[in-house]
């Protein structure tokens, strides 16, 4: 009688440790058929894909102008009046854009951010941006948006004054001008740097396609996760909130004049 309990003990054991097996194996074709069932999804809106290539390329001829100096001023000042077009726009889009072009989707809360810098990133916290390039977006939305007002009202005590220095105090243009030549121009080249450097960290150490997901929109993502519309009706509406922030920033400036 004891011989058959403990056959029958090894039979069972060995039974139990076949199923065990067996729920591995059905783990990982689960796994796998997640994997190979990702699909392209639309993560990027076409009014943001252009919003950032547009805004690159005006900061950075805004740049090269101010380096330039003299006649290119001029060039400058009109540099700075496009961004304040796309910025007013972005900040409008940032409201009734696409799924994950609202701020509402990249919100950098504390705890995203903590599971960030522990590489405990859970799988929704970098649909769109993850909580450290959250970061990054907000700090240029408000850093250039301050640039840009700091520049309206600067005198750079030589040639240049910016649109709306006769309506404030000559104190205040000072401090602005301070701001704009000074620790706001520097915070922008750290905040480019940074941007680059992650864009290459992303890219070649860890094998992410982030500038391709820009230029076309779509990541490779579960098939239940949703995508930002991106159709006619929300481009037109992109299109009408640029021509709005376009005639504000010309209306401003007519007025200042």
């Amino acid at each position: 009688m004891g011989a058959r309990g403990a056959r029958a003990g090894a039979v069972y054991e060995v039974g139990r440790a076949r199923v065990f097996q067996w729920r591995i194996v059905a783990a990982s074709f689960q796994r796998c058929a997640t994997l190979t069932s990702a699909i392209p999804v639309r993560v990027w809106d076409l009014p943001t894909r252009v919003f950032h290539v547009a805004l690159a390329a005006l900061v950075t001829a805004a740049i090269a102008t101010a380096e330039a100096g003299g006649e290119w001023m001029a060039w400058h000042l009109r540099c700075g009046e496009a961004v304040l077009a796309l910025l007013a726009f972005r900040w409008s889009w940032g409201l009734v854009g696409g799924r994950w072009s609202r701020f509402a989707s990249f919100v950098p809360a504390p705890a995203r951010v903590v599971r960030a810098l522990r590489g405990r990133a859970q799988a929704g916290d970098a649909v769109g941006h993850n909580p450290l390039g959250a970061l990054s977006v907000w700090a240029f939305l408000v850093l250039l948006s301050l640039q840009v007002a700091t520049g309206l009202v600067a005198d750079d005590d030589i040639a240049t004054t910016g649109p709306l220095n006769g309506h404030v105090s000559a104190r205040l243009a000072r401090e602005a001008s301070g701001w704009h030549a000074g620790w706001g121009a520097d915070l922008v080249f750290a905040l480019i740097a940074l941007h680059l450097l992650a864009v290459a960290w992303h890219t070649l150490r860890r094998r992410e396609p982030i500038v391709r997901a820009m230029w076309t929109g779509d990541k490779t993502l579960p098939p239940d996760t949703p995508a930002s519309r991106d159709g006619a009706s929300p481009r037109l509406l992109a299109l009408a909130l640029l021509t709005l922030a376009c005639a504000a920033v010309w209306a401003m400036l007519r007025w200042a004049g």
